[in-house]
């Protein structure tokens, strides 16, 4: 995938072998509040750790993720390959362990198309994966193994917790196998990117090689932040690479246990952002429907041609804007949205499809 006016290429991450006043008076007020800001400054810092201690913490809880993919898939795959048996060669990647039965979660990239996959713990066991789930759209996907008494990884409550600048910590599988719960420390470089992922993503500096996809991306508190899932790779480009962030996993996450898919919400209509949103320049343009997908939109009475400004309320100027808002709906709900149509500023009410 080419990333416009950068001649980079953003690479998916796998590896080949040959994630209160209380009524008092308000100078009391003010009083009680900065002793309660100092206390709870005083907490976050007491819960920051050092690296060392944030890796021993967190490692048990990273896999390796290996197994055989055919010659002509190893093609789409973005790192070297090995001789294998009857024409396989061996991949390998990451994963988070979420769940102390068995259940991981790692990139749907590092799974798609891999056969007879294995999981390595820390410690150096070795699993028959038994199921798989993969989300390609989200490039998130859940695998469980027969084992119970596992480690489960922490992930943030929220993502609005990270901060740019932030010091963060990456584990995973690089280059090899032999080479797992190798561990690279950087800075949250930026928040809500968007890059060719359906959602936006979180960017970092930690050194992210192929074979980490599928592992996390930790904070000073031992807390997942997400799922590392690709970088830019191209001369003079260093250590810029892209994490899902927490939230996102758990929206798919949540919907494979519930259903073994994900079930997607949309307006049944296919859109085109302006040249500005395209090539990541601010700006306030709206969407232009191209094709009205769905029946329900079409009794709406959207058409070709139409101009969409809003979505329940929220302005959307690009299509990872309206993606990240679609989370939060379910088919057959139904939105109100805003709409320029021959000329006129119209409201709309369209029932969600599914995508």
């Amino acid at each position: 995938m080419k990333k416009t006016g950068t001649k980079a290429v953003c690479l998916l991450l796998s590896g080949a072998i040959g994630i209160g006043g209380f009524g008092l008076f308000p100078e009391a007020q003010a009083d009680a509040s900065a002793a309660k800001n100092v206390t709870q400054a005083s907490v976050a810092a007491a819960s920051v750790k050092t690296v060392p201690q944030i890796i021993k913490q967190v490692s048990p809880s990273v896999v390796g993720i290996i197994g055989e993919v055919s010659l002509e898939d190893m093609e789409d795959w973005d790192s070297e390959g090995g001789s294998g048996e009857e024409g396989y060669n061996l991949t390998h990647g990451s994963g988070v362990i979420i769940r102390s039965n068995g259940w991981i979660v790692t990139n749907a990239h590092v799974v798609d198309g891999m056969q007879n996959i294995q999981v390595v713990t820390s410690e150096g066991k070795s699993y028959k994966v038994r199921e798989v789930y993969s989300d390609p759209l989200s490039d998130v996907a859940l695998i469980r193994i027969n084992v119970t008494g596992l480690k489960a990884a922490q992930f943030v409550s929220s993502d609005k917790t990270a901060l740019v600048g932030e010091q963060v910590i990456a584990i995973g599988t690089p280059v090899s196998l032999s080479l797992r719960n190798s561990a690279t420390v950087g800075i949250i470089s930026g928040l809500n990117r968007a890059t060719d992922a359906r959602y936006r993503l979180i960017q970092t500096d930690a050194s992210i090689n192929p074979g980490n996809s599928g592992g996390p991306l930790v904070n000073m508190r031992g807390e997942i932040l997400g799922i590392n899932s690709m970088k830019y790779a191209a001369v003079d480009i260093d250590n810029t690479g892209f994490t899902i962030p927490a939230g996102t996993v758990q929206y798919i996450v949540d919907q494979l246990f519930d259903q073994g898919e994900v079930i997607r919400a949309g307006l049944g209509l296919e859109l085109e952002e302006s040249f500005s949103a395209t090539v990541g320049l601010p700006s306030d343009d709206p969407l232009t429907v191209m094709e009205v997908l769905s029946d329900r939109a079409r009794k709406a009475g959207v058409k070709e041609g139409d101009v969409l400004y809003s979505v329940a309320g929220h302005r959307i100027t690009a299509l990872v804007d309206l993606n990240e808002l679609m989370k939060a709906y379910r088919p057959g709900q139904a939105v109100r949205v805003l709409m320029q149509s021959g000329g006129d500023i119209v409201e709309r009410r369209i029932v969600l499809t599914s995508e």
